[in-house]
């Protein structure tokens, strides 16, 4: 806690001041985490200053909170691209990245409880600088680092507001971040390195080394340059939040030409257990292509969920506690982009509409795949 309170200190992020009068004054709160490695062993443990921010009024103490995220498409584009090309792949962690974020508001709080000041007890604190916990915070955090990108020759990609792309003769830096998890790589070391460097005068930053664990995504290099990516320790986690991890495994996430019809089976009491898995599953499809059909089916009924469709989540949970080795592998092959698409015609027996599919190669490796309900009734299969 001192150690964070001292971290604070140094970023500038607060300055004693008396109490305002008809201001707002948000509180704050301590949060003790237990930092993992991949193999799920303990990495530290942290504690961490946050700010109620659900006491935050709009219009007096934030405006905007829109903050992007990664899209899934483009961290399988920049994997396949790097292995495809023989890139180094380097991690960079951000310490404290909302620390960072210039506040464009007037934002009070409540001195951190057992530190608060000696001199002044009941003074408050006028945040200067962002801090976890704000609604703005991921705005302010995102605004500040885009803005620094350009100074170091990067250019916002079209596709996506985290992929930057720098150009220096005939050799390029892809930079690719979500919130303070940053990937860096390239055809050049040396001007990869120089970015390296650059990021790390400008912002406290620390270079993990060879990338390995991105957004749940453990990254394995094979001995032939390929690279395996799957999702073993999240979906441990998601079983184990099941109560599942003793299941017995299937062959399939879903029965062939099965459908459901809305109104079978009981309805649940409490369906959040169901939403929560289902969501989890949806994100599991980062690396399972194989299970995004059945993810789609069940994720029909997140409004009114039956015992009959909560069946349909643990099959699919049984079928990934059989195939927790699954993953996707990039491979060397050629950078030719290669489409599959088609759709059935009025499969879902309560809407009547169909359902499209398709997946994106780039050479022998998918990179982008969906499974997905079309927005009106096909009147034609032709």
């Amino acid at each position: 806690m001192k150690e964070e309170i001292d971290d604070l200190t140094v970023q500038g992020t607060w300055v004693l001041v008396p109490p305002p009068p008809n201001r707002n004054i948000v509180g704050s709160k301590w949060i003790y985490k237990v930092k993992k490695n991949p193999d799920g062993s303990v990495s530290r443990y942290k504690a961490r200053l946050v700010v109620e921010g659900f006491s935050e009024e709009q219009g007096l103490d934030y405006n905007e909170t829109f903050s992007p995220v990664v899209r899934h498409t483009t961290v399988r584009l920049v994997l396949a691209h790097a292995t495809k090309n023989h890139w180094e792949l380097h991690q960079l962690d951000v310490k404290n990245a909302f620390l960072h974020g210039d506040l464009q508001e007037e934002v009070y709080m409540k001195q951190p409880q057992g530190f608060e000041d000696a001199i002044h007890p009941s003074h408050i604190c006028k945040l200067l600088k962002s801090l976890y916990g704000l609604k703005q915070a991921p705005r302010a955090w995102n605004a500040k680092f885009t803005s620094y990108l350009p100074t170091l020759g990067f250019i916002l990609s079209h596709s996506d507001p985290s992929l930057f792309v720098k150009h220096t003769g005939t050799d390029i830096v892809l930079l690719l971040f979500y919130v303070d998890d940053i990937i860096v790589t390239g055809s050049s070391s040396t001007l990869v390195q120089s970015v390296i460097t650059d990021l790390g005068e400008a912002f406290d930053m620390k270079d993990m080394g060879k990338l390995t664990f991105f957004l749940g995504l453990e990254i394995s290099y094979l001995s032939n340059g390929d690279i395996f990516v799957n999702q073993a320790k999240y979906l441990r986690d998601l079983l184990k939040k099941a109560a599942m991890v003793e299941c017995k495994p299937c062959s399939t996430p879903a029965k062939p030409h099965q459908q459901f019809l809305k109104d079978e089976g009981v309805s649940l009491q409490d369906p959040t257990t169901y939403r929560s898995l289902v969501g989890a599953l949806q994100y599991l499809t980062f690396t399972r292509p194989d299970i995004a059909y059945a993810v789609n089916s069940v994720c029909l009924f997140m409004t009114a969920p039956t015992d009959i469709h909560f069946g349909a989540v643990k099959c699919i949970l049984r079928y990934l506690k059989g195939t927790s080795h699954y993953g996707l592998t990039y491979t060397l092959s050629d950078m030719q982009l290669l489409v599959y698409i088609d759709s059935d015609w009025v499969g879902d027996p309560n809407t009547k509409r169909s359902t499209t599919g398709y997946v994106v190669y780039l050479g022998n490796d998918p990179i982008s795949w969906q499974s997905k309900k079309q927005t009106s009734v096909s009147r034609s299969s032709t």
